[in-house]
């Protein structure tokens, strides 16, 4: 299965934690806790039930699974104290906090990515976030006269993608109206950066006029 939470996804068929598209690093028994306590979300899961889980027939001391819930935080970059993630349950165990979405396998394949069109060229997204800008670096590369090198970002968790400026001296504008904070973008939804028209798709179409590239064409 296939968790979408926050900037992360958590992929059970590859066994990946992913933050940005980029590898987060989990022993085994680590990405097995973040996996159990993330299906039984909201629900605490005991410390007896999670040793009988990871370490079934043997005997380990508490510092083992406190090791492996520190692990873990540190991949989430959470904070024990105020937690988002991983919340503990002094006396009894831990529970996932967050905010998560389920995919099954069969949804995750299916599903064309989303991705955004500029110019007659198609630029898929990745899961976590996607740099807009005149960069060469950038996920979406615009490089047009009023697009500042770092000019925007949309952050794409599960079914859901949002759209933010990052200080851009031209600016962000969603639905003709300059973005002051982060928003939300549906499938078909214009934007511009500067002058720039893109568009955001999120679902298949027909896209006979569409050219399928690798990176956008460069402008003299």
């Amino acid at each position: 299965m296939r968790f979408s939470f926050g900037e992360f996804i958590l992929d059970g068929a590859t066994r990946q934690l992913l933050r940005a598209g980029n590898e987060r690093h989990l022993e085994p028994k680590a990405f097995a806790l973040l996996e159990l306590l993330m299906g039984r979300r909201p629900e605490a899961v005991s410390k007896n039930e999670i040793q009988q889980r990871l370490w079934p027939d043997t005997f380990v001391s508490e510092s083992s699974l406190t090791g492996l819930v520190a692990q873990i935080r540190r991949a989430l970059a959470d904070d024990g104290r105020r937690p988002r993630f991983v919340r503990t349950v002094h006396g009894f165990g831990y529970a996932f906090s967050g905010v998560a979405s389920l995919e099954p396998p069969e949804t995750v394949k299916s599903r064309l990515a989303p991705r955004v069109v500029w110019d007659e060229q198609v630029m898929p997204l990745r899961a976590g976030e996607d740099l807009l800008g005149r960069d060469e670096d950038a996920a979406v590369c615009i490089d047009a006269p009023g697009v500042s090198r770092h000019h925007a970002r949309i952050v794409v968790s599960g079914d859901r993608a949002t759209l933010e400026d990052l200080g851009s001296k031209n600016g962000t504008y969603l639905r003709g109206n300059r973005l002051e904070a982060p928003a939300a973008l549906g499938d078909g939804d214009t934007f511009r950066l500067g002058r720039q028209l893109l568009v955001f798709r999120s679902s298949r179409q027909k896209a006979s006029t569409l050219t399928e590239t690798a990176g956008p064409r460069r402008r003299a």
